[in-house]
């Protein structure tokens, strides 16, 4: 059960300190991971096979990896319309937004120089999509669309099918987003397989999605060989509000501690009126609660209120938390955008709910966790595409410049730089 924890208390110290350093521990499965790795890349779909019939007690062969088109197309009788329109709309929204992110190429002329950037998408791109506890049609449209939008022309979707089940609103998501091909196969084994490529699935450039704790470790053992976006731990809300609905707050924080047992819902405040009736309606609404064993674990694991004497130690520990999806219900909110740093997603004022930002808003809800939100940022369509710095110079340029370039090399002692430019200005 959810907890308030008041300033100047030890428990405070305490669980204010498991907060801010709670991070995702790969190590306790990177050798059993490192091993799966090994296997993929040297026996291919022999290995992927084998680790579908183990992990996802799946009897698959070579032939039936790939999902068939067939499929997709059944897909759309089991899913109702109002649901397809759904994702439909959604997925509008999504583009458009992707849109007005697409980065461009430009050059700027001076000196007889042309110095600037070229823009080329990726050529193939991996979206892993998880199953298991939930169903994530969303995550499909968040992943596979920002690659649409940069010009990507291979996606390839990995996800499991464990005992040949499978949420037909997933396989609808990806003929909306324009995914092309779908492969039956879920974790760290489906990493690997995009990652060197097998008889079936085709090696990629790059592979985002978030996944479990195998999954993050598989993307991490591949970076290098493939990009990723990121390494995604359990998903964290964090509200700070001194005023507001407190069922609406109570709502938000259990939008996220349904996701799994490990999920971070975090309320903090400086107003202990509504710390109180915010406890109050989270337990008032996990009596009915669908999903109460796994909300029940992770705000009693890593859920709090935390009740602050003032806005300063508010903002300052939101910071310092660098949240996932940051909640602003607040008297001045420019005051507080003005302080707010880090964060994978802003959601200002009372009926900016977090599951806004998940669906239907636009930007993508693929977003950093466990404090790496002071270094990274949401994905997008710039996470789909490569950068070229692209330079032509004249004569007349090597001319006014050139012995600079001279001076630089030989004071490093790269002696055949210098000369590379010095046989252009004797000619």
């Amino acid at each position: 059960m959810i907890k308030i924890f008041r300033e100047g208390d030890r428990e405070f110290e305490k669980k204010a300190s498991k907060l801010l350093n709670r991070f995702l521990d790969l190590i306790e499965v990177e050798d059993q991971v490192r091993k799966i790795g090994k296997e993929i890349k040297n026996k291919g779909d022999e290995a992927l096979l084998k680790y579908t019939r183990l992990w996802d007690k799946n009897e698959l062969c070579r032939e039936c990896l790939e999902v068939p088109r067939n499929m997709i197309q059944d897909a759309l009788t089991f899913v109702e319309n109002e649901v397809i329109k759904s994702l439909k709309i959604a997925a509008e929204r999504i583009r458009k937004y992707q849109e007005r992110k697409l980065p461009e190429e430009w050059v700027v002329e001076e000196n007889g120089a042309r110095i600037g950037e070229r823009v080329t998408p990726l050529e193939k791109v991996g979206i892993y999509v998880p199953g298991g506890k939930a169903s994530y049609p969303s995550t499909v449209l968040m992943n596979a669309i920002p690659a649409v939008v940069a010009g990507v022309k291979e996606i390839y979707m990995v996800t499991p099918f464990p005992r040949g089940e499978y949420d037909p609103s997933v396989l609808v998501a990806a003929d909306i987003a324009g995914v092309k091909k779908i492969f039956k196969v879920g974790g760290a084994q489906a990493i690997f397989a995009l990652a060197y490529g097998t008889e079936t699935i085709p090696k990629v450039d790059k592979i985002v999605g978030p996944g479990n704790i195998f999954v993050a470790t598989a993307k991490k053992l591949v970076y290098g060989i493939v990009d990723i976006d990121m390494i995604a731990g359990p998903s964290e809300i964090l509200i700070v509000a001194d005023h507001g609905n407190p069922l609406w707050i109570a709502a938000d924080l259990m939008s996220q501690a349904e996701h799994d047992e490990s999920a971070y819902p975090v309320f903090i405040t400086n107003n202990e009126k509504l710390a109180e009736e915010v406890r109050t309606e989270f337990e008032n609404l996990l009596k009915e609660n669908l999903r109460r064993n796994i909300i029940e674990k992770s705000s009693g694991n890593n859920g709090a209120i935390l009740l602050f004497e003032n806005r300063d130690k508010m903002y300052s520990f939101a910071n310092d938390f660098a949240p996932e999806h940051l909640e602003l219900i607040v008297e001045d909110p420019d005051e507080a955008l003005e302080r707010i740093k880090n964060a994978g997603a802003i959601f200002i004022g009372e009926y900016s709910s977090e599951p806004v930002g998940d669906y239907l808003a636009g930007p993508d809800h693929t977003l950093p966790t466990g404090g790496t939100a002071r270094f990274f940022s949401p994905l997008g369509v710039e996470d789909f595409v490569k950068k070229s710095s692209m330079i032509i110079v004249s004569s007349q340029w090597i001319e006014k410049y050139g012995k600079h370039i001279i001076n630089i090399a030989n004071q490093e002692k790269l002696f055949s730089h210098a000369h590379a430019v010095e046989v252009r200005l004797k000619k």
